[in-house]
């Protein structure tokens, strides 16, 4: 592949500073990097391709600076709501978009996995998700541990919005029959571990991944930048990229 230039959104976080070592390992070209108070528009057309791992209030000024440009998207940014989907969906009507909460190939294999086992225990088999990250991570339950509820809910043809239990504390009353329960815990500089846990009748399913090191994240988002490129406008996720 031809050597591609990158714009990176958020490139002095941890990991914007990751996916430049990324970038530079893949013999691809950061051509510009953009933080906070910054605005990537005028720059855009410089690039082959945007990466963002940013924050959610500026979704909506980078996804416009990509449509404008009319280049791909890959957005890695945590702790989206439901306006931020709806942005999404929008921008791909026009251009590439590939929105992930977890970029590592593992997690993906793993989403794939929480799928099938959701969608063939039954409803007596409880699902937890539980989730730790380093000190510093400012939004819970993560983007991943939410990739893979929402993998389980859709596997179960429910919704997690209406059927999501965390921050459970005091009396909270017995488990929701059918519901989806995470559990987020902080501290240290842990990358990331996920487990996602069926509890049935007395047995016990545990499917695990743990990162040992935030590069996994960043050499995923530059290979679902690189199988972007060409792609007709619409949206796409790392199950594309790993063909699942």
């Amino acid at each position: 592949m031809a050597q591609l230039q990158f714009g990176v959104i958020g490139h002095k976080g941890r990991m914007g500073q990751a996916l430049e070592q990324a970038i530079d390992e893949a013999r691809h070209s950061m051509c510009i990097g953009v933080d906070a108070g910054g605005n990537v528009g005028p720059l855009a057309g410089q690039c082959d391709v945007l990466v963002d791992f940013s924050a959610p209030d500026a979704l909506s000024q980078n996804l416009g600076a990509a449509r404008v440009a009319g280049i791909p998207i890959v957005v890695g940014t945590t702790g989206l709501g439901e306006e931020h989907f709806v942005m999404l969906a929008e921008a791909a009507r026009t251009i590439p978009v590939l929105q992930s909460g977890n970029f590592s190939a593992g997690v993906t294999l793993l989403a794939h996995l929480v799928r099938e086992a959701a969608a063939r225990l039954g409803p007596d088999w409880d699902i937890e998700v539980l989730e730790m990250h380093h000190r510093l991570k400012v939004d819970a339950p993560s983007g991943t541990a939410k990739l893979l509820g929402e993998a389980a809910a859709e596997a179960r043809g429910i919704e997690l919005s209406a059927n999501m239990e965390s921050g459970r504390h005091g009396q909270t009353g017995a488990r929701g029959q059918g519901n989806i329960g995470f559990a987020t815990l902080r501290g240290g500089t842990v990358a990331g571990e996920h487990s996602v846990i069926f509890a049935g009748p007395e047995e016990r399913l545990t499917l695990s991944h743990s990162a040992e090191n935030r590069m996994i994240f960043a050499r995923g988002a530059v290979k679902a930048a690189c199988w972007l490129i060409g792609k007709p406008a619409g949206r796409y996720t790392m199950n594309n990229v790993l063909g699942l």
